[in-house]
């Protein structure tokens, strides 16, 4: 998988980088570790940076189609950039380890009471973030990840101000402040972290309920590019999750679908709330690397209709769409298979209550020659997608799908 190469990557520059500081000798000077460490740091945060993805994808979506296909295969790649994420992550946190082990002896005592804290801290977030451990226990993840992180970034300043301030050699604070090259990464990391918390609102939503499976939300504002997803949250501090969103034809706002699929889309589904909080932007999601494609096959189950639902809308490349799920009019309303068909009449739909569960990699398959498709889009759970993907592209067939990489 591509991501896992990138996480390897990381891993392999640190490799060099570590052998040259043993080679130039840095271990003699704290401040060049938790330079490095903050690097990492850095890169974990801003790969995942809204406006970083959404300025990636439309970068992407300019790459011209007659490019070879090969070329274009790989750039469609780029939403596996989440790989750094997990790296950066990874190296940061042995790094900062190694740094409380240099600092110790020193450094004065609060700088380093604070390094074994930070140290203990992100090896809290780095265990609880194991992809094994988030999926039993997703709620303690978040909560570990969100205030472990503001917890960090507090404790991230709080040293590097006292480190600046015993190295000084003279200067002043504010001047050994702003001497100090991780005070500036701290700046990038810190406002890169906050910008989305600064764009929080509550905003009011509306909610049908076709079935007892899904709950579609309609919200007023403004309208988001299409293909993006967004973070919603009933409480503010709490719970995030991301789904996709789709404009709404001729008119501001946008709406998702909401399938029941755990104990907080349960809840959402059977006591809808009439208010929503969002943060950031809406991001650019997987679907938009498609666009690279002169022609595609979307093949999604149950709400993955979703995150495609909105490329259907745009039409921005030619495409065949097939809608694996149960009764779809039953689940998902009359309305809005209406939408679908009138925007791609095409469309093969698979009532899996009426012919049962297809073969997916088949079914994929099958609509990508019949179609004349250079490429696949997948959007369903964990295990089909990476069935559908890999089958294909054992076959040489180009194919994309979310890989829950961080």
């Amino acid at each position: 998988m591509q991501s896992n190469r990138l996480i390897l990557t990381v891993l392999l520059v640190n490799s060099v980088v570590f052998g040259y500081g043993l080679a130039q000798h840095w271990w003699a000077t704290v401040g060049h570790v938790a330079l490095v460490a903050q690097l990492n740091f850095a890169l974990g945060v801003l790969i995942r940076q809204q406006f970083f993805v959404n300025a990636l994808s439309r970068l992407v979506m300019t790459v011209p189609k007659s490019w070879p296909l090969r070329l274009r295969w790989a750039l469609a790649k780029g939403y596996h950039l989440g790989g750094l994420h997990v790296g950066g992550a990874i190296c940061g946190t042995l790094w900062f380890v190694g740094l409380t082990v240099v600092a110790t002896g020193r450094v004065g005592l609060p700088v380093l009471v604070i390094y074994y804290a930070q140290a203990l801290l992100l090896l809290a977030i780095v265990f609880t973030s194991r992809p094994k451990f988030r999926a039993k226990r997703h709620d303690l993840f978040e909560r570990m990840h969100r205030f472990g992180g503001w917890t960090l970034s507090t404790l991230f300043w709080s040293g590097a101000v006292l480190l600046a301030d015993e190295t000084a050699d003279g200067d002043s604070l504010p001047e050994a402040i702003i001497s100090t090259p991780t005070i500036w990464v701290l700046v990038v990391t810190t406002a890169s972290s906050l910008l989305p918390w600064l764009l929080l609102r509550r905003i009011p939503v509306e909610i049908t309920r076709p079935s007892s499976h899904v709950a579609l939300v309609q919200a007023a504002g403004r309208r988001p590019m299409a293909g993006t997803t967004r973070s919603i949250s009933r409480h503010a501090l709490r719970q995030w999750h991301s789904f996709a969103v789709v404009p709404t034809p001729n008119a501001p706002g946008f709406r998702m679908a909401v399938s029941r699929a755990g104990d907080w889309t349960g809840e959402f589904i059977d006591n809808p709330p009439s208010h929503l909080w969002v943060r950031g932007v809406p991001t650019a999601g997987m679907a938009n690397y498609g666009t690279v494609f002169r022609k595609v096959v979307y093949i999604v189950t149950g709400s993955g209709i979703g995150p495609v639902l909105a490329h259907v809308l745009a039409d921005r490349v030619p495409h065949q769409l097939v809608w694996v799920t149960r009764d779809p009019v039953k689940t998902y309303g009359q309305e809005l298979v209406d939408e679908i068909l009138t925007a791609a009449p095409g469309t093969l739909i698979w009532d899996t209550d009426a012919n049962g569960k297809p073969d997916m990699v088949e079914l994929a398959y099958s609509a990508y020659r019949s179609s004349g498709s250079e490429a696949v889009i997948c959007v369903s759970n964990k295990k089909v997608t990476w069935s559908v993907v890999h089958g294909l592209e054992s076959r040489g067939i180009p194919a994309l799908g979310p890989i829950w990489d961080s």
